[in-house]
Protein backbone atom coordinates (compact mmCIF):
# COMPACT_ATOMS: atom_id res chain seq x y z
CA UNK A 1 0.00 0.00 0.00
CA UNK A 2 1.50 3.20 -1.08
CA UNK A 3 2.20 5.76 1.80
CA UNK A 4 0.55 8.86 -0.12
CA UNK A 5 -2.25 11.12 0.96
CA UNK A 6 -5.21 10.70 -1.00
CA UNK A 7 -6.59 14.02 -1.14
CA UNK A 8 -3.26 16.04 -1.52
CA UNK A 9 -0.58 13.77 -2.23
CA UNK A 10 1.85 14.31 0.55
CA UNK A 11 4.00 11.51 0.05
CA UNK A 12 7.59 9.83 1.52
CA UNK A 13 10.28 12.68 1.54
CA UNK A 14 14.24 11.85 1.27
CA UNK A 15 16.83 13.36 3.62
CA UNK A 16 19.38 12.90 6.29
CA UNK A 17 20.51 11.47 9.84
CA UNK A 18 23.01 13.67 11.43
CA UNK A 19 24.81 13.07 14.29
CA UNK A 20 26.62 15.00 16.81
CA UNK A 21 30.08 13.31 15.42
CA UNK A 22 28.65 14.57 12.00
CA UNK A 23 28.03 11.13 10.90
CA UNK A 24 25.19 11.28 8.08
CA UNK A 25 23.05 8.43 6.90
CA UNK A 26 19.96 8.37 4.88
CA UNK A 27 16.11 8.75 5.97
CA UNK A 28 13.16 8.93 5.26
CA UNK A 29 10.50 11.36 6.33
CA UNK A 30 7.06 9.83 6.16
CA UNK A 31 3.72 11.30 6.23
CA UNK A 32 1.39 10.61 9.16
CA UNK A 33 -1.62 8.94 7.55
CA UNK A 34 -4.70 8.13 9.47
CA UNK A 35 -7.38 5.63 8.23
CA UNK A 36 -10.57 7.69 8.31
CA UNK A 37 -14.05 7.49 6.75
CA UNK A 38 -14.75 10.19 5.09
CA UNK A 39 -18.30 11.32 3.10
CA UNK A 40 -17.08 11.09 -0.88
CA UNK A 41 -20.18 11.99 -3.14
CA UNK A 42 -22.59 10.94 -0.40
CA UNK A 43 -21.08 7.81 0.00
CA UNK A 44 -18.69 6.69 3.04
CA UNK A 45 -15.53 5.90 1.80
CA UNK A 46 -12.28 4.48 4.06
CA UNK A 47 -9.50 6.71 2.81
CA UNK A 48 -5.88 7.32 3.82
CA UNK A 49 -5.52 10.78 4.69
CA UNK A 50 -2.64 12.75 6.14
CA UNK A 51 -3.32 14.91 9.38
CA UNK A 52 -2.93 17.84 7.67
CA UNK A 53 -5.78 17.52 5.74
CA UNK A 54 -8.07 16.44 8.41
CA UNK A 55 -7.06 19.42 10.37
CA UNK A 56 -7.60 21.71 7.72
CA UNK A 57 -11.45 20.36 6.92
CA UNK A 58 -10.76 19.02 3.63
CA UNK A 59 -12.54 15.81 4.31
CA UNK A 60 -16.06 15.89 6.24
CA UNK A 61 -15.58 12.65 8.22
CA UNK A 62 -18.66 9.89 8.07
CA UNK A 63 -20.41 9.26 11.46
Amino acid sequence: MAKRCEVCGKGPVAGRTVSHAHNVGLRRFEPNLQSVRALVNGATKRMRVCTRCIRNGKITKAA
